[in-house]
């Protein structure tokens, strides 16, 4: 692919043709929470994701605020035979 010099002539056409680029500001973190206590408990459908208990989840915001994550979703983790949906 040849990107003549006429791409490059200001720093606004050079932003709509520069490549995506990620960075850590684009990220949201999401946590799944569960009812209880002093649980970590590894989701099986996907590996290396856990369900926390809301005592659990100081080591793990510890890590998100270490890669500069700026923001997390809390989504709740129903139990099993639950009614409420």
């Amino acid at each position: 692919m040849n990107r003549t010099r006429r791409l490059r002539t200001s720093e606004n056409i050079r932003r709509l043709v520069r490549e995506t680029r990620l960075h850590t500001d684009n990220f949201i973190y999401p946590l799944f929470i569960e009812e209880g206590t002093h649980i970590k408990n590894e989701i099986a459908s996907m590996p290396g994701v856990f369900r926390y208990s809301i005592d659990e989840l100081a080591d793990e915001l510890q890590e998100i605020v270490a890669l500069q994550i700026p923001a997390v979703i809390l989504l709740e983790f129903p139990k099993k035979g639950c009614n409420r949906f």
